[in-house]
């Protein structure tokens, strides 16, 4: 071997070992989404009745966000914008995916947006998707296409948690191929057991795993030995809903076990968040009005919250306003990746504001589209406009003094109306008209219709 090929081997070995290092230090991500949980069903933001011990510990030793916020108020463009860190109007996914099953390959997320995964993956990450996909219906814009090198979950929206397969959407897929039912459970319990196998995979990459569970949303299925933990509680459909919430903790305990038994939780980040509101059965958005569907606080805000013990001090509350869209920036700067080759996104990195570099707001405002403006939302600083098709009126709300939206000072403020409409209509500009539709506008009305019959009906005199 002559000395040109001697230095040229060398500087491969050096550049090898140099890329194993720089792997070894960046984190392992799990991203951990539930599915129509309320504020309220978590120790961490006061729930008093759903046992959340693993939760509420791991908030404990990171940051829990007390006005964490998603990009819309129901499950598929919520999940849409946490995966693209883009306002999913910008690519006109404002609604759930059609319910007549598998569509073609123009409805969803599309191939064009970067995904998160495909983010990753780029730098070296192993990739994982485990849980509700529910972003696009057609085989085109599964996971797979979409920079997840392994998948276990189901496509569709909703689904029963014993695994069995309704339609191609209510099936659980591998990489691909339908999952046995022998090899299924209690679809919490089969999705944690999922995650913990790819995490014990030995390999010298970072892995980032989107751990979506479909609970709590409906149908209110649990197992005995869940339901143990939340027996305490009358009332039987909180119950099970509550045991459902339970079942996802213990899972999320033992994975947080499995990091710290293969000595890798210190770096290792943790996100968990819902994807909405809690739904209008048995969750618990308060102290906040409304709940999933709606653009009132409680159909927005999440409980959520980030844990890195190796980067991020433990024990703090971050009190200003961020949306689930800064978490793709969030995880690029975690990994040392360059920032600036995704300069469409909308969200903010939050590593400096929570390590108090910047004493700044990661957002001067921001904005909520539903249905193409059917609804919206603004909020800037204290205030926060609504125009709410349940109540047919442009609503406004002084957030500091009212943050639980009971007084409407839109009448006395127009001037405030006007600006932030204004700035609705300048962001509006720039976002384009939804794919498809969903039958949200329609629920809407049909709620409020028997919210008012209801009253009418109970109300008597003056």
């Amino acid at each position: 071997m002559n000395y040109q090929s001697k230095t040229i081997l060398f500087a491969f070995l050096c550049i090898s070992m140099l890329n194993q290092l720089y792997a070894q230090e960046q984190p392992n991500i799990i991203l951990i989404l539930t599915d129509d949980q309320g504020w309220a069903d978590v120790g961490f933001n006061g729930s008093t009745d759903i046992p959340t011990p693993s939760l509420d510990k791991l908030a404990s030793e990171g940051v829990i966000f007390s006005n964490g916020y998603v990009s819309h108020p129901y499950c598929s463009p919520s999940r849409a914008g946490l995966l693209t860190g883009r306002y999913q109007a910008r690519f006109g996914h404002d609604c759930n995916m059609p319910y007549e099953g598998e569509n073609d390959a123009s409805i969803g997320t599309p191939l064009s947006e970067k995904m998160i995964s495909e983010a990753l993956k780029e730098q070296g990450y192993r990739t994982s998707a485990i849980g509700k996909w529910h972003v696009g219906d057609h085989p085109d814009l599964h996971p797979p296409a979409q920079g997840f090198d392994h998948w276990f979950g189901f496509p569709g929206g909703n689904m029963n948690y014993w695994g069995y397969p309704a339609n191609p959407l209510q099936t659980i897929y591998r990489n691909g191929e339908e999952v046995s039912q022998s090899e299924l459970s209690y679809l919490t319990d089969d999705f944690t057991d999922e995650a913990i196998s790819f995490i014990t995979k030995k390999e010298d990459k970072p892995f980032f795993i989107y751990l979506a569970y479909n609970a709590p949303h409906s149908p209110d299925h649990t197992t005995k030995k869940h339901l143990e933990k939340t027996k305490h509680i009358e009332y039987s459909g909180r119950n099970i809903y509550a045991s459902m919430v339970n079942a996802v903790d213990t899972g999320i305990g033992k994975i947080d076990s499995t990091l710290v038994a293969n000595n890798i939780k210190d770096n290792t980040i943790i996100v968990f968040l819902s994807d909405n509101g809690g739904r209008i059965e048995h969750a618990d958005n308060r102290p906040y009005r409304g709940h999933k569907g709606m653009l009132f606080e409680g159909g927005i805000k999440v409980p959520f919250f980030i844990n890195w013990p190796e980067k991020i001090i433990g024990n703090q509350v971050y009190d200003k306003p961020v949306i689930s869209l800064d978490l793709y920036p969030t995880f690029l700067q975690a990994a040392n990746i360059d920032t600036t080759k995704e300069s469409n996104l909308d969200g903010k990195s939050l590593l400096p504001y929570i390590s108090n570099k910047n004493k700044g707001a990661p957002h001067d405002i921001l904005f909520w589209r539903s249905v193409g403006g059917f609804e919206y939302a603004v909020r800037k600083g204290d205030y926060k406009l609504y125009k709410s098709a349940y109540k047919n009126k442009t609503l406004l709300f002084n957030l500091k003094n009212d943050s639980y939206e009971r007084y409407d000072i839109s009448d006395e403020n127009p001037e405030i109306i006007i600006k932030l409409e204004a700035a609705y209509k300048k962001w509006d500009s720039k976002n384009i008209a939804p794919g498809w539709v969903d039958p949200h506008p329609k629920n809407v009305i049909l709620e409020e219709k028997r919210l008012q019959e209801t009253l009418k009906k109970s109300t008597k005199g003056k």
